[in-house]
C-alpha cells in the first residue's frame, strides 16, 4: 500500500473541494520530503520524524498558519494510515503546530453595507429604465436585457451574502430547491456537508424572487445546469471568481471593494453588535467550534472602544 495518497484522497468524502485540494497538496509535499530522506519507509514514520518536517518547513519560511494547515493534514493522512494498518499507532497523536495569529477581519459598518447594496439595488432600476427606453422605441437591444439580469443577480448574491452570512462556496452551489421563499428560509450545505436552514430577510427574499423570474431566464443556456440558482454570463454556474467580481462591480462608499467574506464577517459581527447571542450566531454560521465564532466578540469590542474613545469626554 505504500503512502497511499490516492486513497486518503479518496477517503475525504465529508470535506468541501477546498479543503480536499489543499489535503492532497499539504500530503504530496510530505510525502515528497520524506522519500527524499525525511524517511523513505511509512513504517518507520515516528514523532520526531514529523518533529523534523515541522522544523524543516520553519527554515524554508512558511508562515505559522500555513503550517499549521499543514501539520492537520498530516495528522489527518496518519490517521487514515493507522485505521488501513500500514502503521501500528499514529505518531501524530500528540504532534503539536504553531498557532495562527487570529487577525480580526475587516469589517464594514452596518450603514456602509446598507449603502452598498442600496447602489446595487439603484443600478437594477436603471438598467430597467434602459430596458423601457429600448423597448419604447422598438428596438431588438439584447445587450439592455442582459444588464438587467446581471444586475438583478449581482443585487441577489449580495443580499444573500450579507443577509444570510453564507459562505460564497454555498452561495454559489445553491439549487432553486434550496430556497423557499415563502417562508423565507434557504437551505445550505456548509462545511463537512453539513445542512443548515437560515433565516432569509424581506430583502434578500425580494431580491432572490426578482432575480429567478426576472433575470435568471435571461442567462439560461443548453449548458446551464439543472436547478442551479446563480449563473454567469455564459449560462453556467456561478462559481467564486464571478462572486468577487460582482464585489469588484460594487464597492463600497469610500471605494474600497470588498472580499466575499467580509460580507459574512460583517453578517456576524452586526447580530452580535444588534445584541444576539454567540450560541445563536454560531449556529447560524455553521461554526462547528463556538471559539471560531468568538473573534466576532473580539472585534465588536474594538469598535466599541473606538466609538467610546472617540465620543466620551473622559476616555
Amino acid at each position: 500500500m505504500a503512502w497511499d495518497v490516492d486513497g486518503f484522497v479518496t477517503s475525504l468524502t465529508a470535506a468541501s473541494p477546498h479543503t480536499v485540494e489543499a489535503y492532497q497538496r499539504d500530503v504530496r509535499q510530505f510525502v515528497s520530503w520524506a522519500d527524499r530522506g525525511g524517511c523513505s519507509d511509512v513504517a518507520k514514520l515516528d514523532h520526531a520524524t514529523l518533529r523534523r518536517y515541522l522544523g524543516y518547513l520553519t527554515t524554508r519560511g512558511f508562515a505559522r498558519p500555513t503550517i499549521s494547515r499543514k501539520a492537520a493534514a498530516i495528522r489527518s493522512f496518519l490517521r487514515y494510515l493507522t485505521r488501513q494498518g500500514v502503521l501500528p499507532a499514529d505518531p501524530s497523536r500528540n504532534l503539536r503546530s504553531p498557532k495562527g495569529v487570529n487577525r480580526l477581519p475587516r469589517v464594514p459598518r452596518s450603514s456602509d453595507a446598507n449603502a452598498l447594496l442600496d447602489r446595487a439595488a439603484a443600478a437594477t432600476l436603471l438598467a430597467d429604465r434602459s430596458e423601457k427606453t429600448a423597448e419604447s422605441e422598438d428596438q431588438n437591444d439584447e445587450r439592455a436585457l442582459d444588464v438587467r439580469a446581471v444586475a438583478l443577480r449581482d443585487l441577489a448574491v449580495l443580499e444573500l451574502l450579507y443577509g444570510a452570512g453564507i459562505r460564497v462556496s454555498e452561495c454559489c452551489g445553491l439549487d432553486e430547491t434550496d430556497v423557499d421563499l415563502g417562508r423565507g428560509m434557504v437551505t445550505v450545505l456548509g462545511k463537512g456537508s453539513k445542512i443548515r436552514r437560515i433565516p432569509l430577510g424581506e430583502a434578500a427574499a425580494d431580491a432572490v424572487d426578482a432575480w429567478l423570474h426576472l433575470g435568471r431566464p435571461r442567462l439560461v443556456t443548453d449548458a446551464t445546469p439543472t436547478g442551479a440558482i446563480f449563473l454567469n454570463r455564459r449560462g453556467r454556474r456561478l462559481g467564486p471568481r464571478d462572486a468577487r467580481r460582482i464585489l469588484e462591480r460594487h464597492p463600497l462608499p469610500d471605494g474600497r471593494t470588498l472580499h466575499p467574506h467580509a460580507l459574512r464577517h460583517a453578517y456576524a459581527t452586526h447580530l452580535l453588535e444588534g445584541g444576539a447571542d454567540l450560541r445563536t450566531v454560531q449556529e447560524l454560521l455553521g461554526h462547528a467550534d463556538l471559539a471560531t465564532t468568538q473573534i466576532y466578540t473580539h472585534l465588536t469590542r474594538e469598535r466599541l472602544r473606538a466609538v467610546y474613545e472617540s465620543t466620551h469626554p473622559r476616555a
